[in-house]
């Protein structure tokens, strides 16, 4: 009778124990949950990078998009698309861009999460279906590329920063203007740098054809034309006809472009295509134009990635 006495009182112990680190690691767990740091989840590592600029140490950036990806067609985890939903603030590209993507945004925002498109605010272009001067050279869907425009990149910024004043709860307001108007500096010392190195390429070369729509942008800020793309769409996941590409050739034939540019994230197969189809008389030249890289690997920044498109552009079209 004693033993099972016994037996009774250390069972007795030892669910008293139990429920004791239950409710114990219960109450932590909560205490914890409302010491949680603010946080801004953004789509694009390009994005990412600008926004994390601004936000600095006010609380935490998760971005999405991992180095060197494709914004047309990454995809989310099930625990990515959960951040989204936790978010204080979402920023994202826009105009079509995250296909992959765009829903799960769409779901945060009716679960009541802020949320940003910057592209939609940076005064969008639409970009041509056709190659130049061709009977299908007609304007298309707005054009997500906006931030090889530095100048838009600026509107952006200043932007986001007043989104996370706005949304995003306990950020110090003064310390995030701050780092949104240093980041601003940096920016229009790039533009002012990008002039410059432009101004060294002739008239008669400022035409460019790319692997893709990606640099309308660019063009249009800084006094370029773009003749056509291998695939003559804003997205990778298109692909060009023989009649596309046979247009292509005239129109680089025509207008005496030598270089194509291709996205360094992208295979350059259709690139080379071209090379064969003119005679083997093409350079492939090989941009950041859609994603960063990874730190130390060339276009870890947005400041790098353009500091390093402009000289390869640059050097491209002149032929130094």
């Amino acid at each position: 009778m004693s033993v099972r006495v016994g037996a009774a009182r250390i069972r007795a112990a030892l669910v008293t124990m139990i429920s004791f680190f239950i409710v114990a690691g219960t109450a932590t767990g909560c205490a914890g949950g409302g010491d949680e740091r603010p946080r801004v989840v953004v789509t694009t590592n390009i994005l990412g990078d600008i926004t994390r600029e601004i936000v600095g140490d006010e609380a935490d950036v998760s971005v999405l998009m991992k180095p060197n990806a494709d914004p047309h067609s990454f995809g989310l985890s099930a625990v990515q698309a959960a951040e989204l939903e936790n978010a204080d603030l979402v920023v994202y590209n826009g105009l079509g861009l995250e296909e992959n993507v765009l829903r799960h945004v769409e779901a945060a925002r009716e679960s009541g999460v802020a949320t940003f498109a910057a592209g939609e605010a940076a005064d969008p272009l639409t970009f041509h279906t056709g190659q130049d001067g061709g009977p299908e050279d007609e304007a298309g869907e707005p054009d997500p590329h906006f931030w090889t425009d530095p100048d838009r990149v600026r509107k952006a910024a200043g932007l986001i920063a007043d989104q996370v004043t706005e949304h995003v709860r306990g950020v110090d307001d003064k310390a995030v203007r701050n780092n949104a108007a240093r980041y601003d500096g940096q920016l229009a010392d790039l533009t002012t740098w990008m002039e410059k190195s432009f101004a060294a390429v002739p008239e008669n070369r400022r035409a460019l054809v790319t692997n893709h729509h990606v640099f309308g942008y660019l063009a249009d800020r800084f006094g370029f034309r773009v003749i056509g793309a291998v695939i003559p769409s804003g997205t990778t996941l298109a692909s060009p006809s023989s009649s596309d590409l046979r247009s292509l050739t005239q129109a680089m034939e025509k207008a005496g472009v030598r270089t194509v540019f291709a996205d360094s994230s992208q295979p350059t197969k259709l690139a080379e295509v071209l090379r064969q189809e003119m005679g083997g008389d093409v350079d492939v030249v090989s941009l950041y134009s859609e994603s960063l890289t990874e730190k130390g690997k060339g276009a870890g920044t947005y400041l790098e990635m353009m500091r390093a498109n402009t000289s390869a552009m640059a050097e491209g079209l002149t032929g130094d």
